[in-house]
């Protein structure tokens, strides 16, 4: 059980630190941020795999790549609830 945890904390933190380097601008969020933007991206990205695929079949974790996708679409999300990067003329 330990290691699941420690698991998704590891996991969920280096795809949280590749949607921030994917998305453009500056991301002040910290190290807990970026991991519980990880770990929401890749069961977004698992939940939009199974919608895609073979329809909903309850909680799923993506792999890397649904993981990313799902933390970017979180990332940008949050970006516009909260007013981040607004572009400023």
């Amino acid at each position: 059980m330990l290691w699941t945890i420690i698991g998704w904390i590891v996991f969920g933190l280096i795809a949280g630190f590749i949607a921030r380097a994917l998305v453009p601008g500056r991301d002040d969020i910290g190290l807990m941020r970026t991991i519980l933007l990880g770990v929401a991206g890749s069961v977004v990205g698992g939940l939009i795999f199974g919608l895609l695929t073979v329809g909903l079949r309850g909680f799923h974790p993506a792999g890397l790549i649904g993981s990313v996708i799902g933390a970017i679409l979180v990332l940008v999300i949050y970006n516009q609830v909260t007013g981040r990067k607004r572009n400023r003329l």
